[in-house]
């Protein structure tokens, strides 16, 4: 696992580039094809619909299992997102695009959805403006504040800060950061 001080930008390209790899290594089931959707189709699929993007109760399920199966599987939770109103997740959605970067904003606007708190908010987020609202992993919590079970808006935006600075000090791309997030959970237990 990278260290989280690490400033060595190879070494984060280079964990970068394992990621693939140490996903199927996981051997969680739907996994591989979950972070496909998650990374590739799902960002494509909101920057088509700019400048109005939105995600759709679909899209939204999916994305939940993606977030789900990577940890603890909630199946409440998934049920909570599969029966929203297509009409309302859409709202909520553009509403939450629209007030980026207000990321305090952007996620008030979707945790108004049945099932979706911080965590997934902060994944909705992340999947349209990886640069600006990173996913709140579990991995990523550890890495950067030393712990991950406080899933609030105020640890949320501690946890951005913490990487922006990163980003900044670091004189790194802010995406390849926030990415790292995803790096870290690749680890194995």
């Amino acid at each position: 696992m990278m260290d989280f001080e690490c400033s060595d930008v190879g070494l984060w390209k280079e964990a970068l580039s394992s990621y693939p790899v140490r996903i199927k290594s996981l051997s969680k089931p739907n996994l591989v094809s979950f972070d496909e959707f998650y990374r590739s189709e799902l960002p494509s699929l909101l920057h088509q619909r700019n400048p109005n993007p939105y995600i759709t109760t679909p899209e939204l399920s999916k994305l939940m299992q993606w977030k789900l199966s990577r940890g603890k599987w909630r199946p409440r939770l998934l049920d909570f997102v599969s029966s929203l109103d297509d009409e309302l997740v859409k709202s909520a959605s553009e509403k939450a695009f629209q007030s980026l970067p207000d990321i305090s904003k952007a996620v008030n606007a979707l945790t108004v959805l049945k099932g979706v708190g911080p965590a997934t908010a902060s994944a909705i987020l992340a999947a349209y403006a990886p640069d600006v609202a990173p996913f709140m992993s579990d991995e990523a919590m550890v890495a950067a504040l030393g712990h991950s079970k406080d899933y609030t808006l105020k640890q949320y935006l501690l946890f951005v800060d913490k990487l922006q600075t990163k980003a900044k000090v670091s004189f790194f791309f802010f995406f390849v950061v926030v990415l790292m997030a995803t790096i870290l959970v690749t680890r194995k237990k």
